[in-house]
């Protein structure tokens, strides 16, 4: 299976040159690290900071730099901050080429739940539906089940609904998966995972490509 790191590294293949890239809290804010090599790409965090770079060494640390998550990050050449106002004007009016999300559940139809466990205390939905609203493109980084085993890709959310129908593909630590209008379609599988150990760890709609390959983690 994949740890966080890779599940990281296989999104940052996604990443095309030019794009403008928000990176959600959690496993998403790994692709920082993971960025290709000679490629033009900015990143983008809701609290004010466009120009994030990776995450910085104990030497580099700068308490004032941080993300979204407040995390500390580092910042690129020509780096800019501004309010969160402005911050959410860009994502609202779609200037966001791609926005990397984590996620309690996801289901067979690109719905997404990433805010609320009920029951639990939460300090609110934060930027999540501006970005589930606004983005041109979606992609999940999860675990494929929780702690109890239980799949997190189903066919109806069991959570609070951040937004419906947003999600284009979704990443976990057993595979990648395409939303289609046949529901989640199995496109790579993380090395020493089986078809069938994919099809017992989802409870939505699941139909396999006739072009399914491994991932390339190296």
């Amino acid at each position: 299976m994949l740890t966080k790191e890779q599940i990281a590294k296989r999104i940052a293949q996604e990443l095309q040159d030019g794009y403008y890239v928000n990176l959600g809290i959690g496993i998403p804010t790994l692709v920082a690290n993971y960025v290709p090599a000679g490629m033009s790409v900015t990143l983008q965090s809701e609290n004010g900071l466009l120009g994030m770079g990776p995450f910085p060494t104990e030497q580099t640390i700068d308490a004032d730099l941080i993300n979204a998550g407040k995390q500390t990050v580092t910042t690129l050449p020509g780096s800019s901050f501004f309010d969160s106002a402005t911050s959410f004007a860009m994502i609202r009016s779609g200037r966001v080429d791609l926005t990397v999300l984590g996620a309690m559940e996801v289901n067979d139809k690109g719905d997404i739940a990433n805010w609320k466990i009920p029951g639990k205390m939460v300090k609110g939905m934060g930027g999540a539906m501006d970005l589930v609203a606004s983005a041109q493109n979606i992609i999940v980084a999860m675990q494929h089940t929780n702690r109890a085993g239980q799949s997190k890709l189903l066919s109806e959310l069991s959570l609070p609904v951040t937004g419906l129908g947003c999600v284009k593909k979704v990443v976990t630590n057993l595979c990648v998966m395409n939303i289609t209008p046949q529901g989640f379609e199995l496109v790579e599988l993380a090395q020493g995972v089986s078809v069938q150990d994919v099809k017992d760890a989802t409870q939505g709609r699941l139909r396999v490509s006739d072009n399914l390959t491994e991932i390339a983690t190296s």
